[in-house]
Parts: C-alpha cells; structure tokens; sequence
C-alpha cells in the first residue's frame, strides 16, 4: 500500500467523531475578495483536514468586512456609522476552533489580523453561562504566509494574543511558509514549491489534528472546568484559596 493510499485509509478509517465541531478560519490578508490570497492557499490545507474528518468550517475574510476600529463590541455605539463586528463576532463564539492566518509586512503580522485581535479583545471581558471569560472552552492557532522573516514573530504575538483572551492552544499550533526573501514568488505562484513543502505540510496537518483534538477533550468535558477562574464569582466576593497578603 503506498503512503497516499495509507493516508487516505487513516483518514476515512478514523475513529475519531469531529461531527459536532464547529471551525472558524479568518483570513487576515491584505487583498479583497475575489483577488488570490496566498495565505488562504495554506489555510485550505488545514480547512480540508478538517473538513475530511467532520468538522463544519466556515471561513471569512476580514477585510471584506465593515469591521470599525476599536476595543468596544459594537463601536456603532461609540461614534462609528457601521461595523459589521456584532455579527463576525457571533460566528466567532458559535466556533470550537479560531483559526487565524496573516502574511508578513515588515516583519509583522498584518494590520488587518492586528485589527481583528483588537475586535476579539472587544469582547473578551464578556462571560459565558458558568461566569467565565467569553473564550473559555475554545481552542486556537494560526498560519502564516510570506516573503520574509518573521513567522515565529507574528505566531507568537496571535498565539500569546488569544490564550489572553481565553483561548487554549494546544501543542503545534501554528504553522508557515516563507518563500526567499525579497520579490520572489508567493506560496501559490508557479514554481513557489510553497504547496510541496513536506516541512509546512507536516506542520499545517499536526496544527489541524491538535486543534481538532483538544477541542474534543475541552467539547466532552464540557468545557474548561469552572472552578477558580469565574469572574463573576469573584465579583461577588469569592477568593478560590487567594488571602490577601495583608491579612495573612
């Protein structure tokens, strides 16, 4: 049996159920619909694992959106006309899984992906049903595409930026492609070997399959236990063990 048949064996034969997980991949390119996003290139790689073993996955650009600038949950409360917001963010807490992918600009991820973090951040302080932060129980990681260095940079800030807000992120969870540095080709242009390297494809697999497995574990134990970290608890005046110093 060769590997490809070996690999689709594994795939069709799985045991494992992903039928009730939710995903959500938001492209964070720089280019309006429908002009190719190279990044979107690699995203579909994770999206079609996924989509091969269950999982419901929907993916959205967040510059073909009306997303206003600021770290309130709807900013047509605070002076903005319009704000498309409210609604992303619904799909965003119907999700398990938040996928985020950016290319490179001067070493950075883009400004659209810093502009959507700063959305998310928006919402973060609200709860969920057991008084926890609104991302408790989801699970995240990120890809990256470019022409330059700085992949581990910008898959540093992501990932620290959402486990902060509540995310968890489970082992390999990101993955990227660098083409040479400077004007060469991008990950889908001819002769890129972007979609043929073993490296970013090993990676891009291992991110897709932890992701689906951790929001496994956190889905059947009903999410992250709620005991020491709810907020609303501890607004009404519960420590979880904590004495303040000056009363010890």
């Amino acid at each position: 049996m060769s590997m490809t048949e070996r690999m689709e064996r594994l795939a069709t034969e799985s045991s494992w159920d992903f039928s009730d997980l939710k995903a959500l991949f938001i492209n964070c390119t720089l280019k309006k619909s429908p002009e190719l996003s190279h990044t979107q290139g690699l995203l579909d790689i994770a999206i079609d694992v996924m989509q091969k073993n269950g999982v419901s996955v929907e993916h959205v650009r967040a510059i073909d959106h009306d997303l206003a600038v600021g770290v309130w949950p709807d900013m047509t409360e605070h002076g903005w006309d319009q704000d498309d917001w409210p609604a992303l963010y619904e799909k965003v807490q119907e999700a398990d899984i938040l996928v985020l992918g950016s290319a490179i600009w001067l070493g950075e991820k883009t400004s659209v992906c810093t502009h959507l973090i700063e959305r998310l951040y928006g919402n973060s302080s609200l709860l969920n049903d057991e008084g926890q932060y609104a991302y408790y129980g989801k699970v995240g990681g990120c890809l990256i595409t470019g022409n330059e260095d700085g992949a581990k940079h910008a898959s540093m800030n992501i990932l620290y930026s959402l486990q902060h807000l509540g995310y968890v992120i489970p082992p390999q969870a990101d993955a990227a492609w660098l083409g040479e540095a400077g004007p060469g080709p991008s990950y889908l242009d001819e002769g890129s070997g972007g979609p043929e390297n073993d490296f970013t494809n090993r990676n891009t697999t291992f991110m897709a399959w932890n992701l689906m497995h951790l929001a496994r574990m956190l889905k059947d134990a009903g999410g992250m236990p709620a005991h020491g970290n709810q907020r609303a608890l501890w607004d009404a005046g519960c420590r979880f063990d904590f004495v303040n110093p000056e009363y010890r």
